[in-house]
C-alpha cells in the first residue's frame, strides 16, 4: 500500500512540475514596453541623493544613541 502511495505522489509531483514549467513557458511572449531611464521628471525621493546622505546621517546617530546607551548601564 505505501508503495502505491509513493508512485501516486511521483506522479502528482512530476505533473505538477510540468505544468508548472508549461506555464511558465507560455508567458514568453508578452508585451513590448519601452522603458526610457532618461527621462528627467523629477525622479522618485528615493532617487535623490540628499535623501540617502539625510538617512545615513539618521542611521549613524541612532547607531551611537544606542550604543552610548548601553555603556551606561553598565
Amino acid at each position: 500500500m505505501n508503495l502505491i502511495n509513493k508512485g501516486w505522489r511521483r506522479l502528482l509531483l512530476i505533473m505538477t512540475g510540468l505544468f508548472i514549467s508549461v506555464a511558465s513557458i507560455a508567458q514568453e511572449g508578452g508585451a513590448d514596453i519601452d522603458v526610457d531611464i532618461n527621462k528627467d521628471s523629477g525622479g522618485a525621493w528615493y532617487g535623490q541623493p540628499w535623501v540617502w546622505i539625510v538617512g545615513g546621517a539618521v542611521f549613524i546617530l541612532l547607531l551611537v544613541a544606542l550604543l552610548r546607551g548601553n555603556r551606561a548601564r553598565d
